[in-house]
């Protein structure tokens, strides 16, 4: 959103600098005063957009009880990560969760699909439950961390009800969470459909690996 925002307000500058309509060939210099309300339109977009986002990482600080800073940060995010496999020890010998540590100290967590929805649809099996419960009990006590959650499918099917099916999903996981008590400040979901395959969908069993549910754990940091 930040780049977009960025990107409108270097069009209205130039905008701001081309002609308008008016003068002897069809076209006039804009007015200072037209200038400015494209300038001061834009540029409010942004500002406000700053200060959005600001208020939102304000609210979740305060919703997780300060952030955290330094080497703290790497800290936590290791005794999580470690928790985490742990209490997932026996989905992932099943193949059906990984646990891994990205660059910024976040740690994704990735699910199989096919363990945790029917074909086509957004409700959670009932197997797939004693995994959110076991990851939910982690997730509350390190309560300094964000989640989103994002939804993936293959790339058989229409892209639109792909994007649709993998946002349902992402979203009935939250609430699933949620309803465990993990903070609603500390969700968010999403679905990316098709877009970011992680195995080639000409075979069966590179589609399995491509229907996904992917949860990433970012720290909290303080401002």
């Amino acid at each position: 959103m930040h780049k977009i925002l960025v990107t409108l307000l270097a069009t209205s500058l130039f905008a701001a600098g081309c002609t308008s309509t008016g003068s002897a060939d069809g076209k006039r210099p804009m007015t200072n005063t037209e200038k400015g309300s494209i300038i001061g339109a834009v540029s409010g977009a942004v500002v406000g957009a700053a200060v959005t986002k600001k208020r939102a990482k304000g609210a979740l600080i305060g919703a997780v009880g300060g952030g955290l800073a330094g080497a703290a940060v790497g800290n936590y995010m290791d005794r999580q990560k470690q928790d985490l496999e742990k209490n997932l020890k026996s989905e992932r010998d099943a193949g059906n969760v990984s646990v891994q540590k990205l660059p910024g100290d976040v740690v994704k967590i990735t699910m199989t699909s096919q363990t945790a929805f029917d074909v086509g649809q957004a409700d959670i099996k009932p197997g797939f439950r004693t995994t959110l419960d076991k990851l939910a009990d982690v997730i509350i006590r390190y309560q300094k961390t964000s989640l989103t959650i994002i939804g993936h499918t293959d790339a058989q099917g229409a892209h639109d009800s792909n994007m649709e099916l993998s946002r349902r999903r992402a979203a009935a996981v939250a609430a699933y969470l949620q309803g465990k008590n993990v903070n609603a400040a500390r969700l968010d979901a999403e679905g990316r459909g098709e877009t970011e395959p992680v195995a080639s969908n000409d075979t069966d069993a590179g589609r399995r690996a491509n229907r996904r549910v992917e949860i990433l754990v970012e720290p909290v940091r303080a401002e």
